[in-house]
C-alpha cells in the first residue's frame, strides 16, 4: 500500500503557485517596485521645495522644520543643516520625515489599476532618508544632490521602498535674496527597490 503525505503535496502546490503567480495579485517584483515609487513620486518635488524653503529662511546652521501634507493624508517634514558663511556655494544636509503620508490612489499607467499606499519613515531622525543638496554659484547657478533612504509602506503594497536618487539642475534668483530651482531643469535619476524588485527612475522636475 502506498502512503501519500498530503501536507507535502499541499506545501509543494503552495510553493509552485507562489513561483508562478508572483504575489496575491499576480504582479512581479519589478512592477511592485514601480508601484511603490509611483506613490512617492509627487513627494520628491515637495521635498526639494521644502529644502529650498529651509535654505532661504535659515538664520543658523539648523534650518527650521519645513512641513507640508499629503494630498490625501499625513505629513512630510524636512529638517537638517545648511552651510554658513558668505560663499555662493552651499551644501544642505537634510532628513525626510513622513507620518502616514499619502497622495491618494494612483492609476498605474497601462494597467488601469488604482493603487493606494501610505508611507512612514523611521521616527529616529538620524535614520530617516537623507536628502543632500549642493548649490553652486547661486543664485543663478547649478544644483546637484541625492536622496537615499527607506520608506515603510502600508496598503496595496506592503514592505519597505528604498530610494537611491540623484539630482542635477539649475537655480535662479527668486528676488529678495531667495534662491529657487529653475522649473523644468532638474533631472532625477536612480532606482526604487522593494525586495528583489527594481524600478529605474528617470524624470524631469
Amino acid at each position: 500500500m502506498k502512503l501519500i503525505c498530503l501536507s507535502s503535496i499541499t506545501l509543494l502546490g503552495t510553493l509552485l503557485g507562489a513561483a508562478c503567480g508572483g504575489g496575491d495579485d499576480g504582479i512581479d517584483s519589478d512592477e511592485e517596485a514601480r508601484r511603490a515609487y509611483l506613490g512617492l513620486d509627487t513627494s520628491i518635488e515637495k521635498s526639494l521645495t521644502l529644502g529650498f524653503a529651509g535654505f532661504n529662511s535659515a538664520t543658523s546652521a539648523n534650518i527650521a522644520p519645513q512641513t507640508t501634507t499629503g494630498i490625501l493624508a499625513g505629513t512630510l517634514v524636512i529638517t537638517g543643516q545648511v552651510d554658513q558663511g558668505s560663499s555662493t556655494n552651499k551644501g544642505l544636509r537634510l532628513k525626510v520625515g513622513m507620518t502616514d503620508y499619502s497622495d491618494g490612489a494612483i492609476v498605474v499607467e497601462g494597467d488601469n489599476v488604482e493603487v493606494d499606499i501610505s508611507y512612514d519613515t523611521n521616527v529616529d531622525v538620524a535614520l530617516q532618508p537623507a536628502l543632500t543638496l549642493n548649490l553652486k554659484n547661486f543664485p543663478g547657478g547649478t544644483l546637484d544632490g541625492t536622496l537615499i533612504g527607506d520608506y515603510v509602506m502600508e496598503g496595496d503594497v506592503d514592505g519597505t521602498a528604498t530610494l537611491n536618487l540623484s539630482f542635477a539642475g539649475m537655480t535662479m534668483d527668486g528676488g529678495n535674496g531667495l534662491v529657487l530651482r529653475v522649473p523644468g531643469s532638474t533631472t532625477v535619476t536612480g532606482t526604487a527597490t522593494t525586495g528583489d524588485g527594481t524600478y529605474e527612475v528617470n524624470l524631469t522636475l
